[in-house]
Parts: structure tokens; sequence; C-alpha cells
């Protein structure tokens, strides 16, 4: 029977057992199919994918496999040896909107509090977040590599870290978010717009100690939530500092064939 070859570059082989990643891997062509269902069949969701080379050649998801081929997969950034290639990602939105999966809820807190717009429901399904993603134009950011293989899913990744701070700057590289940060602007519970609210309007709401003290306040648009600068602000400041000095570094080296 006829084969295809198969190499999965840079962090596509996340994806791979072990025993698989970094080499070529042989694959049977017995039907006419199209390259995009093989390479989820191998592992990998197409969202993750920016590239394909066939026999040197780039192309699209629709190419049918055929025996000899050999194939390569890259990810969004990897180094080519061809230019320029087709590239399969659509273009990111800009500014970034995402959209989390239930498994991430503090990544979604972390993002907020950066003043990025992500969406998030402790208890969206499959079906809604797919949807979602699609009608909103939103990137889809999961721990469900299955969810990203949904056709109607276009822009996504698989967050591989497991802390939520390394998963924050995983997402800050990835989609390239240096430049998008707004701390303090976006509501931790809901993501609306923070906007300055004159103390008067909220006083019934503050606690006694508050209303003494503290004179600048600023509501979420959306469901009235009230900010003030406490003690909890010099924490999130910490945070947002210590991100901001991460970024200012490469990512380090992933072991492995490039």
């Amino acid at each position: 029977m006829a084969e295809a070859r198969f190499r999965f570059h840079d962090e596509l082989n996340d994806f791979l057992p072990a025993e698989r990643r970094h080499r070529a891997l042989a694959y049977e062509v017995d039907r006419r199919a199209a390259i995009k269902d093989v390479i989820e069949a191998l592992g990998v969701p197409h969202p993750e994918v920016d590239v394909i080379l066939v026999d040197g050649a780039s192309v699209g998801f629709d190419y049918h496999l055929r025996g000899g081929d050999e194939v390569h997969v890259y990810p969004p950034g990897a180094p080519l040896p061809l230019a320029p290639p087709r590239h399969l990602r659509p273009p990111l939105p800009r500014p970034r909107r995402f959209l989390l999966d239930v498994h991430l809820g503090r990544l979604a807190r972390y993002l907020r509090l950066l003043g990025i717009d992500c969406h998030y429901r402790n208890h969206a399904g499959d079906a809604e977040l797919a949807a979602r993603a699609e009608t909103e134009g939103r990137i889809l950011l999961t721990r469900d590599r299955n969810l990203l293989k949904r056709k109607r899913i276009a822009l996504g990744r698989f967050v591989r870290a497991d802390d939520p701070f390394d998963q924050l700057e995983e997402v800050a590289r990835a989609f390239d978010l240096r430049d998008e940060l707004a701390p303090f602007t976006r509501c931790t519970r809901c993501n609306g717009r923070l906007v300055p609210v004159h103390k008067a309007d909220v006083d019934h709401r503050l606690e006694p100690l508050t209303r003494r003290y503290v004179d600048d306040f600023l509501q979420c648009d959306r469901c009235g939530q009230v900010y003030w600068h406490g003690s909890h602000v010099s924490r999130m400041e910490a945070l947002v500092e210590r991100l901001k000095r991460r970024l200012e570094f490469p990512a380090p080296d992933r072991k492995g064939d490039r």
C-alpha cells in the first residue's frame, strides 16, 4: 500500500506521543483524503497549523494526499524553507478577542485584568463555544484538543501550560499581546468596560472605611461592579509588571528539531 510521510515541526509535536515526536511518520494512503483530515487524525488540530508543504510546495487544507508525498507541517511563526508560503491561519483580529473554555477561568481573569477582550462562562458547552468563535471571530483558547478540531473553529490554541500565570505568558507570546495590554480597563467578572463614576453615585454601595478614605472609583458599564485602588490592586500591579518583565526576553528554546 502506498505511503505518505509526515514531519511536524516545532510545538506541533506537543500533540504527538513522545515516541513519534521530531521524526518522520509514515501514513498509509488507502483512500482519497483531504490533508486536513489526515493531520487531525494524527492528532494535530487544524487551528494550530499555519503552513503545509508537500514535496516543497505550499498547499491548502483541501489538498488530497497521494502515495509518495513528503509532507511538512508548521505552526504559526515557525522558520520556513519556502518564501512566500501560503498561510492557512486566518488573520488575527486586532484588537485581539478571545473565547475561553471552562478549564481556563483563572486565565480569563488575568486576561481581563490586562484589558484584553475575553469571553468566558464556566458552564459553556462545546457547541456554544464553537458557534460563538465563528460568529464573533474570536480566538478560542482551550485545554480540550478535540474541541479545536471542530470545523467551525478557525482561530484557536491548545493551552499547554498548567499554571495560570504561565498560561498567561504563553498566550501573550503566541498572540503578540505586548502592545495591547491596558491594565484595569475591563471588569474581571464579566468583561465589561470600566468607566469613571462619581463617588456620590456609588456611595450607598461602599463600606464605611472605603467611603471615608477613597474618592476615585470605576464602574463596569455592563454589570455595575465598582472598583477602586485598594490593597488588591497592588498585587495585581505586581502581576502585570512580572508579565512585562518576562515578555522582555525570548521564550526558552524548545527541544527537538525546528
